[in-house]
């Protein structure tokens, strides 16, 4: 099989060593690495230990130079919409790391670009690779085993990005205003809206009311570390905790409906109370098959047509718009102590 041939753009977010920290396998090739900062290349590249000889300071001469299927966007959030404004002409499909963009007029400059160039466009999120968020889906949205969803409860984070040892180059941005667009309620806030839009079948949300706080002022002056967001939909509720303030690191989903609940523990652990008054049970999972198994192997697979997306899929462009539409709503509502309206 031909490998899928991609570009790394951006060197600044830490998520890029999950390409070189991951198994080998013969789906992809790396053939070329945009990094425009000429002293970050070379530091990451004796730092992780890739050929130098990749590296490349402007990207549209090293897209027309190496002409790649793909490119895999590890910068700044605010970067993602810069990384799409080059690779959409040039036909070239693009993935970025989660949330999509700083706010829903770049998302949506990127979407249009995606749709003009015909490129797909997919936001990578850890939790999309979850075998317990699938088993989640399969329960309570084909099965309906729980009823009507009626409230989901998504914590996200850890205990920070300056405590558990973020390098100057992410750190430096990541709790940047205006690179990220906030703290906590961007890196973590997202993904609760993510697999909301999922689990709804594309409901959109109506109202979001939003609280963040900075509990470590010392390590993020400039942004908040704690958030929590309530999303109202016309059938259910979304309540989001997305925080830089846990003990310890998690990305754990509760839904409940009608007639039970499903609880996504961990990325191999589901707990489920199917029926009022019914015992709980445990079930551990065996990871998810490729290509759904990393974010690598989906998008190869995504390229090649292997895989099709569905219309709500957790890494589509329809997902990550609303996703971009609720943290807006989110910030605003954090800003002014109001509910906001969709």
């Amino acid at each position: 099989m031909t490998p899928t041939r991609f570009i790394i753009a951006g060197l600044d977010h830490g998520h890029v060593r999950w390409w070189f920290n991951r198994p080998q396998r013969d789906d992809l090739e790396l053939v070329g690495i945009y990094e425009p900062d000429a002293e970050l290349a070379a530091e990451q590249a004796r730092r992780i230990g890739f050929d130098p000889a990749l590296i490349r300071h402007d990207l549209g001469a090293l897209l027309d130079e190496v002409k790649p299927d793909a490119c895999a966007a590890f910068c700044s959030t605010l970067a993602h919409l810069e990384v799409v404004q080059a690779c959409a002409p040039r036909g070239v499909h693009v993935m970025v790391e989660k949330p999509m963009a700083v706010s829903l007029e770049q998302a949506e400059q990127m979407a249009a670009l995606a749709r003009t160039h015909g490129i797909h466009l997919l936001t990578n999120f850890a939790t999309s690779w979850f075998a317990s968020n699938r088993e989640a889906y399969r329960l309570v949205h084909d099965e309906k085993q729980i009823g009507t969803v009626r409230k989901v409860v998504v914590h996200d984070g850890h205990w920070g990005p300056a405590a558990i040892g973020c390098g100057p180059e992410f750190l430096g941005w990541l709790t940047d205003p205006v690179r990220n667009g906030g703290g906590a309620i961007m890196d973590f806030g997202c993904y609760g809206a993510n697999l909301m839009h999922w689990l709804l079948d594309g409901e959109q949300p109506v109202a979001v009311t939003a609280v963040t706080r900075t509990f470590q002022p010392e390590y993020y002056p400039r942004v908040d570390d704690d958030s929590t967001i309530i999303v109202d939909y016309p059938s259910a509720q979304c309540v989001i905790h997305g925080s830089w303030n846990w003990p310890w690191h998690r990305k754990d989903m509760e839904i409940y409906g009608t007639n039970g609940a499903v609880v996504a523990v961990d990325p191999d652990t589901l707990r489920s109370r199917v029926g009022l008054n019914k015992p709980e049970q445990t079930v551990t999972l065996a990871p998810l098959p490729a290509p759904l198994d990393d974010c690598f192997a989906f998008l190869a697979a995504v390229v090649k047509g292997e895989l099709v997306l569905a219309e709500h899929d957790l890494s589509g462009i329809a997902n990550n718009l609303t996703v971009t539409r609720i943290l807006d709503a989110a910030r605003e509502s954090a800003r002014t102590g109001r509910r906001v309206q969709i």
